[in-house]
């Protein structure tokens, strides 16, 4: 385990089983809401109403980090507890494969969503509920229930489901034959038998990219495909940084593609 201070962090780099402690694991799940997952880490930051519970934290993180070291316990304690106020970010040192998560999705109507895990897991529950608690109806060890009554909030379900890798996980959609047609009218004719779960999950991912709602017309597509090209276009980029001219030209070539895909599709 490493403990860095930084200016405005606290970061931890530990392996997957040092995570899964119940030091760990209680910390995090009292700031389920508090939380931005990241592939292997995720940021945790300051609720002034739990710093109760993150000073204890940080007394079992000082604890655990100095029993195998020549430092002294209060020194570093001392040292971190400056940080109360600033966020922690949590970085998974080990390289393992990701486990992958099987999660069910089911629309019961225009305006209803269960989202089901075929196993217990608290880090994917906690994401999930992180993103749309204000629209959780009920829950459960394994269970969502959702009401979603306009497409604000379907919008914030699409924007959850884009993402795949929570810490050491890789999160896998699957869908009720009835998704589609339930909860968006505008796929009233869809034919679920003719789509596999992975084109469902690429037409989703793709409106999100364009920043549409699922089902928008051909003139909504084009004119957010339009006004989002113009600020991804590489020729807008004037930054010498290799990572942010890349960042650009994958993004302007997602759009193509995405708004592309969506005009066969309508």
């Amino acid at each position: 385990m490493e403990i860095i201070l930084q200016n405005n962090m606290v970061v931890v780099r530990t392996d997957f089983k040092t995570l899964k402690s119940n030091w760990m694991e209680n910390f995090l799940n009292s700031h389920s809401l508090d939380m931005l997952f990241l592939p292997k880490a995720v940021l945790v930051f300051s609720n002034s109403s739990l710093f109760s519970d993150k000073e204890e934290f940080l007394h079992s993180l000082c604890t655990y980090y100095t029993k195998d070291q020549e430092g002294n316990n209060d020194f570093y304690l001392r040292s971190v507890l400056r940080y109360m106020k600033h966020p922690i970010k949590i970085e998974l040192q080990d390289q393992e494969d990701s486990e992958v998560i099987e999660v069910r999705l089911q629309a019961r109507s225009s305006s209803q969503v269960h989202i089901k895990l075929d196993s217990p897991n608290r880090w994917v529950m906690s994401y999930l509920k992180s993103q749309l608690d204000l629209y959780v109806q009920q829950e459960g060890l394994m269970n969502l229930f959702l009401e979603l009554p306009d497409n604000k909030a379907k919008s914030r379900l699409e924007r959850a489901l884009n993402k795949r890798h929570i810490l050491h996980y890789e999160i896998h959609y699957t869908y009720d034959a009835y998704f589609m047609q339930n909860l968006y009218s505008e796929f009233g004719q869809f034919e679920y038998e003719d789509h596999t779960d992975d084109e469902i999950d690429e037409m989703l991912h793709y409106y999100t990219v364009l920043e549409c709602p699922v089902g928008s017309s051909q003139d909504a597509l084009k004119k957010s495909y339009k006004k989002l090209v113009k600020i991804y276009h590489p020729d807008k980029v004037h930054c010498e940084n290799l990572d942010t001219v890349y960042h650009y030209t994958q993004k302007f070539q997602l759009l193509q593609e995405a708004y592309t895909a969506l005009r066969i599709v309508s």
